[in-house]
């Protein structure tokens, strides 16, 4: 049997405790930004999108929160403990590359589809109603099933490290999160995005360095010795070596999770919502900025936590001696919690509770407000109640927010009598999210994509990916079913198939029937006024018809169309016209910025894609490739590479902890003096 780590109490307690604390600062914070920061969460663009103004420091920290996911810490240090130092490595560079992809595609969306506040929206207004349809159904796939994994091996970490019950933990995990989302919207994700971070990251350091500087590991010197010294033989390393960047099951672990984690991003309107929601200035910088400093966790986390426990597992000082870890056990994240309380004791083991709990909660927060926009907007005001007004929007809004909690939590139970676990969740959904991913993407970048195209590339590539999965499953194992299908290589040749084949689809067929997009049918897409509340403070002046009409029109890139500048406004100006842009001719449709904005959005976007190309070839290429060769690390390249992996924690806690706090120093002055004013009435 199993040790203790924690008592259920602790469990119940820090998981409600939580819930309501969080509850309680969403309410004071959402008070604060109505009352002193005219920021109403009452009104739909505040809700979904935050009224497009939302800084590069609080973007980062958020966009950084929706990366750092409990897989990026606690269960890269338990595939580390599998496979050795080489995971978390690839683990990383499947994160960094994807966030500098979204900050193309971003600055496209702002130049292109302005006023967006769902990717499923730039579908319908291109494609039509089959088309939106299906990638409908496409979004809400991936996000259930990530949302519904990340609740599960939550659930089933806090089980593992408490006992409580498995189903109170799925029902427990998300509760709170509805009250504080369906109340804030957007922009309270971004505030409890921060605070999230905030803690997981100082959590975090604090796990690796106290691990690292333990009297048991001796340091960075002491760890490398005792890992060396450790009898473990890794099938498919370099002499079977925890040491050795070639580690072919961590390189195939790498790929599938690029395909899975490229999935999560572009078929969740969340992560696009993300983008609409930040200022113009704000996307590129923020998302580049993040790109970056997201490697720390793995890298840092996963290598020390994930080797420690290597090194002590045999040894009196492990917490369940002489019981080494089970599959299940290394499978379901409890790596960490057992190297936590051997070495720190069980306030550390408490801790990694809270940070499991914030990590879990801030996935969730952003899943509920992507898939209540798609209830009220693609759903609700797009063939229901067309004439919806903000208010039943909004509401409509948060009764979706409260659905969708209640059915990712009888989701996640389903899964867990279903035998599910997060290494199953790896493979398989890759599979089934993948194959929108393309079609997505040539929405925005290329105008001949036809509706036909758009509507049978992603079918035909589910179907060709589940072909694939299944049937080298079978070939493999000699059946099919939940563990047979969670292998290595089936699962990455499907996602492979699944993630290409739909651009073979796509292109044969727009060439085959061809047409051609207008892109200013994308600025017919208006923002959600509510007559009832004054007019948006969003305004600025438009630019000539003619020019910018004709810049879109003869553009089949986003380079030759523009880009924006660092000027006054603070997110999209409003449509200079009072009546609805759906009934504007064509030729009189004004893109609302002017054309000095145009050019500045154009050198964003080469900034971007430039930045996405050096990414993708540092990340992936140049950095672990060339060390995927028969060699073992020496214990000089050791120490320096644990350091330069803690330096970069570092890092990552200035550019989303610190420089957000600075970059929103005049909005925290303003609400600070506001409550003193009112103190001081009082």
């Amino acid at each position: 049997m199993a040790v203790e780590l924690l008592s259920q109490a602790d469990g119940y307690g820090i998981i409600i405790g939580l819930s309501v604390l969080f509850c309680l600062i969403i309410l004071a914070a959402v008070r604060l930004q109505k009352r002193y920061l005219s920021e109403d969460s009452d009104q739909s663009e505040m809700f979904m999108v935050a009224n497009r103004s939302v800084g590069t420091g609080l973007t980062a920290s958020a966009v950084f929160s929706s990366w750092m996911w409990i897989n990026e810490s606690v269960f890269s240090a338990a595939y580390t403990y599998k496979w050795g130092i080489a995971l978390p490595i690839w683990w990383a560079s499947g994160l960094s590359f994807q966030i500098a992809l979204m900050a193309v595609l971003g600055i496209v969306a702002k130049l292109r589809v302005p006023y967006a506040h769902t990717s499923l929206e730039i579908i319908r207004m291109r494609y039509g109603k089959i088309a939106h349809g299906l990638f409908i159904v496409l979004n809400l796939v991936n996000n259930i099933f990530g949302c519904g994994s990340m609740i599960l091996s939550g659930s089933q970490l806090v089980t593992g490290m408490t006992g409580m019950h498995v189903v109170a933990a799925a029902i427990l995990i998300p509760l709170g999160v509805v009250v504080y989302t369906a109340v804030g919207g957007l922009k309270a994700t971004f505030l409890t995005d921060f605070l999230h971070t905030t803690i997981a990251l100082i959590l975090l350091i604090y796990f690796s360095l106290a691990v690292l500087t333990n009297e048991h590991i001796g340091g960075v010197s002491g760890l490398y010795q005792k890992v060396k010294a450790a009898d473990v033989y890794i099938e498919g390393n370099y002499k079977g070596s925890l040491l050795t960047m070639k580690s072919k099951r961590s390189l195939l672990f790498g790929l599938v999770l690029k395909f899975g984690n490229l999935a999560l991003v572009l078929m969740d309107t969340a992560f696009w919502q993300k983008s609409f929601a930040s200022d113009v200035n704000s996307t590129v910088p923020a998302y580049d900025l993040v790109s970056i400093v997201i490697l720390a966790i793995p890298w840092c986390t996963g290598t020390i936590i994930g080797l420690s426990a290597r090194a002590i597992e045999n040894t009196p000082v492990w917490a369940d001696y002489p019981n080494t870890l089970t599959v299940k056990q290394v499978n379901s994240g409890m790596v960490m919690p057992y190297v936590l309380r051997s070495l720190l004791g069980r306030g550390a083991t408490a801790g990694l509770l809270v940070l499991i709990f914030m990590a879990i909660t801030s996935t969730v927060s952003s899943s509920m407000i992507a898939v209540s926009s798609i209830i009220s907007l693609d759903f609700f005001r797009t063939y229901i109640n067309p004439r919806a007004s903000d208010r039943t929007t909004l509401k409509v809004s948060h009764w979706g927010v409260v659905f969708h909690g209640c059915f990712m939590a009888g989701f996640a139970i389903m899964l867990e009598y279903a035998g599910a676990t997060n290494n199953w969740s790896t493979y398989f959904r890759p599979v089934v999210a993948c194959p929108g991913i393309l079609p997505m993407v040539l929405t925005l970048l290329w105008s001949r994509q036809t509706k036909l195209a758009a509507i049978l590339s992603p079918i035909l590539g589910l179907a060709s990916g589940l072909a694939v999965w299944l049937s080298l499953s079978y070939v493999w194992t000699g059946a099919i079913n939940i563990q047979t299908t969670q292998t290595q290589v089936p699962g990455l040749y499907a996602a492979v198939v699944s993630f290409f084949s739909p651009a073979l689809y796509s292109v044969i067929i727009s060439l085959a029937w061809p047409s051609r997009f207008d892109w200013r049918e994308f600025l017919r897409i208006d923002l959600i006024e509510d007559k009832s509340q004054p007019s948006s403070s969003l305004q600025s002046k438009a630019p000539s018809t003619e020019a910018v009409n004709e810049v879109l029109k003869t553009s089949e890139g986003p380079e030759k169309a523009g880009y924006l500048t660092t000027g006054e406004q603070n997110g999209p100006p409003s449509p200079p016209a009072t009546q609805s842009r759906a009934r504007i001719p064509l030729d009189q449709v004004v893109h609302p910025f002017d054309e000095q904005t145009l050019r500045h959005i154009r050198k964003w976007f080469k900034y971007a894609s430039i930045f996405f190309v050096v990414n993708v070839l540092v990340t992936i290429v140049l950095w672990p490739l060339p060390l995927y060769r028969d060699w073992i690390f020496t214990r000089s390249f050791f120490d320096g590479w644990v350091t330069m992996a803690i330096i970069w924690h570092f890092a990552a806690m200035f550019a989303v902890i610190v420089y957000p706090c600075y970059d929103g120093r005049h909005e925290i002055a303003r609400a600070v003096r506001g409550v003193l004013k009112d103190l001081k009435r009082r």
